[in-house]
């Protein structure tokens, strides 16, 4: 309440974000109500990550259990179901952002070296909660929204949504039968093991060791299409869902920046969103007069053309707001451009 206060006065400059607990799915409504209804806030911070306590091991070991916990990414594997969040988003035209850290967990727990903690740490989350939203279908079931992940650059995004590519190529549906141990041919193995294998080998094939043909390998899981939720049938459907969708808050001074717009190296020819972000405040930014004259020496070293430019400093994040809520710049300052 404080910063929608403070800031209303400067309302056709400066938007504020509001904090959306994400601990459940009924506080975050409320939260979403509250500050769209009550506030008039439109810009909004979601938390992901979201730290939760092992139940059996808090209920046989109590005071051991605030040393261990899992994340939930809330996007799959959830003991809660987000839909009515995003529902709710949809409803009051609030496209949904993230800010998640990754400090001080697994291999980020140095007790004696920032940067060895700070580096890739929002790029570590950001990939966590776009894999989970992407696999958990959020993205297909409402492609109304777009999501942001701030602070931590682009480089991950383009590494992701090739990898996600990549590895739908290899593991969709049909392609996992190439290693279903059913298909196991045993007398031609036998046959190649006799030919080709050093006596230990031709051995251990004729035992059978580690010949598993009964499907007891895939643990009992029913659907063994990780990409069944999102409806993927087609390279392209990955596209679709991934690239116009996410956007990415990035730094002025960093160069992984240009590969957003390289539709050479992404695949299928995409540009992912790309958003300038400032970050003025903390302390890469000790002169804020020279953050914009810094993103545009991607300009300057050939990287970016001034389309990609403008796209970059402006025209995604028009549309990352203005295709979900079409009057998110009416009464500011750039209203008129952001309608062009």
């Amino acid at each position: 309440m404080f910063t929608a206060e403070q800031f209303r006065p400067f309302g056709d400059r400066i938007i504020p974000a509001a904090i959306i607990p994400m601990y459940s799915p009924e506080e975050a409504i409320e939260e979403l109500e509250f500050a769209s209804k009550q506030l008039g806030l439109r810009v909004i911070m979601m938390g992901g990550l979201i730290r939760r306590p092992i139940p059996a091991l808090a209920d046989e070991h109590p005071e051991a259990s605030k040393f261990v916990e899992w994340y939930d990414v809330i996007g799959i594997d959830s003991e809660h179901d987000y839909d009515p969040v995003w529902a709710k988003c949809r409803e009051l035209r609030i496209a949904p952002s993230f800010h998640n850290g990754a400090r001080s967990t697994l291999l980020r727990n140095s007790p004696s070296n920032f940067c060895y903690n700070h580096i890739g740490h929002f790029a570590s989350a950001g990939e966590a909660m776009a894999k989970a939203l992407f696999f958990g279908g959020v993205t297909r079931r409402f492609p109304e929204l777009n999501f942001a992940f701030l602070e931590g650059g682009v480089g991950w995004a383009s590494s992701l949504y090739a990898d996600l590519v990549g590895h739908w190529e290899k593991r969709h549906r049909n392609a996992l039968e190439n290693t279903n141990p059913a298909r196991l041919d045993r007398a031609a193995l036998l046959a190649l093991a006799e030919k080709y294998a050093q006596p230990a080998m031709l051995q251990a094939v004729q035992r059978g060791e580690g010949l598993d043909d009964n499907g007891n390998g895939t643990g009992g899981v029913e659907d063994l299409d990780d990409y069944s939720r999102c409806k993927i049938s087609r390279k392209e459907d990955i596209r679709d869902l991934f690239v116009p969708r996410y956007y990415f808050g990035c730094e002025a001074d960093d160069p992984l920046n240009a590969w957003a717009f390289n539709r050479k190296a992404n695949p299928m020819g995409a540009r992912l969103n790309a958003l300038f972000s400032s970050d003025i405040g903390h302390f890469d930014v000790p002169d804020m007069t020279e953050v914009v004259p810094e993103a545009y020496e991607l300009v300057e070293d050939g990287l970016l053309d001034s389309d990609d430019f403008r796209d970059f400093m402006f025209a995604n994040a028009v549309r990352f707001w203005g295709e979900v809520n079409p009057e998110f710049f009416k009464g500011t300052v750039v209203e008129k451009q952001a309608a062009e």
